[in-house]
């Protein structure tokens, strides 16, 4: 489902015009942006939660040349389904 799709089921369930319904989605994404990037986790009851986590620098090959290289270390996204949400899709 793409965001453009997802407004248009927004707009489908709750009637609100479009452009409304675009500006909500786009401020639920800012939100849960701007939460994950002060560090804070993000937790919605039923569905999931957003956090941060660290990853180690390691090291890792070019597959292109097989010559080794260092990956930087860096943050990462990670989301963790809720246990309704998991026995939902069973």
């Amino acid at each position: 489902m793409t965001k453009t799709e997802l407004v248009a089921r927004i707009h489908g369930v709750t009637g609100l015009p479009i452009l409304k319904s675009g500006k909500i989605v786009s401020a639920f994404f800012d939100i849960i942006s701007a939460e994950l990037q002060a560090g804070n986790d993000v937790t919605l009851p039923g569905f999931g939660k957003f956090s941060v986590k660290a990853r180690a620098a390691r090291r890792g090959r070019n597959p292109k040349t097989g010559a080794e290289l260092t990956i930087p270390a860096c943050k990462v996204v990670s989301f963790r389904a809720a246990k309704g949400l998991q026995e939902s899709l069973q």
